[in-house]
């Protein structure tokens, strides 16, 4: 009598990020749809970076050892930024989505745009500023670089958290402080007013080397300037539209720019692109994604759903292509 070894498939989420809540919801989700040949264990790491399973707080060596892959469906600094990444290459186990390089240069917004703008993608105009400048000299240089409105965000954070839309000189200090929370570093850009759109990739999907999800045009009720973290997590009205309301050109370019940037950043088995359309301007890029949401909810499943496609199937290939079987 013989036994077939199920591959124990890993699951990390949680963590010390503040996007501590959508990595659970994405981890619970994974959890609830590995396909059948799979054992899930679900890895669990509090807010304080401690490492569970079943209940208990144990060593990660000891955790990682007994799994043979590992999807992380962390989100933010620590899971999202090369810190774990580079921690499951140092005890080489195999895991889901970009590598240690390419995660953190994803989630550096400054390196990121710097590489989109080297390969001829348009990105806003921004300053960088430092939190050990003089904050009235800071307000002044804004003033001077920029027409109003503008956007003022940390350049090392995920979920639109710490992001401020600013429409007038007074209000840039209290957008700082919010910011500041998030990061030393902060980028200022200017305001593009378009339609918002997401659009995801998937590497070696359906026989392409790279498979591109359809864009999704971020609908807001009147209330809403921009698709902030509320929007995406707790406002309820906010909503995807698939397909987005583009001319099969602009759908063209969207799905081409989402491909390249995935490319140019270096990224690994899937992600995906924000942007903002302006009527006259054209597509402007806005970051990149390494590990997108993948809950129910999110545009990424359900982009994958309006082309009938379904999380189970995405999971089977995501760990195909991560154990090197396609």
């Amino acid at each position: 009598m013989s036994f077939t070894h199920k591959i124990r498939v890993g699951v990390l989420r949680g963590g010390p990020s503040p996007e501590y809540e959508v990595s659970l919801n994405t981890g619970k989700t994974v959890l609830a749809n590995l396909p059948d040949e799979y054992e899930p264990l679900d890895i669990f790491i509090s807010k304080e970076g401690a490492w569970h399973t079943m209940g208990l707080e144990k060593n990660p060596y000891n955790i990682l050892k007994t799994v043979d892959v590992v999807v992380n469906a962390m989100h933010g600094f620590y899971g999202e930024d090369g810190t774990v990444q580079k921690f499951l290459e140092n005890f080489n186990v195999p895991y889901t989505g970009s590598d240690s390089i390419a995660s953190a240069l994803g989630m550096n917004k400054i390196m990121s745009k710097n590489v989109f703008n080297r390969y001829g993608l348009k990105t806003p105009h921004h300053i960088i500023i430092n939190k050990e400048e003089n904050e009235s000299a800071l307000v002044n240089k804004i003033n001077e670089s920029f027409l109003f409105p503008i956007v003022i965000k940390p350049i090392s954070s995920g979920s639109s958290l710490g992001v401020s839309f600013v429409d007038r000189v007074g209000d840039i200090k209290n957008a700082f402080t919010k910011s500041f929370e998030h990061s030393p570093n902060l980028m200022v850009e200017e305001f593009i007013d378009g339609k918002e759109v997401t659009c995801g990739v998937i590497e070696g999907f359906r026989d392409r080397s790279i498979y591109t999800l359809l864009p999704v045009e971020i609908e807001q009720n009147k209330k809403e300037i921009f698709y902030d973290y509320d929007s995406k997590y707790k406002n309820l009205e906010s909503r995807h539209k698939i397909p987005g309301n583009f001319t099969e050109e602009e759908k063209r370019q969207i799905e081409e720019t989402a491909s390249l940037a995935h490319k140019t950043l270096g990224l690994r088995h899937y992600s995906r692109s924000d942007f903002i359309f302006h009527p006259k301007r054209g597509l402007f890029i806005l970051e990149t994604n390494t590990l997108p949401e993948l809950s129910h909810r999110s545009s990424f499943i359900k982009s994958l759903e309006a082309v009938g496609g379904n999380i189970k199937e995405f999971l089977s290939h995501l760990l195909s292509k991560t154990l090197n079987k396609r």
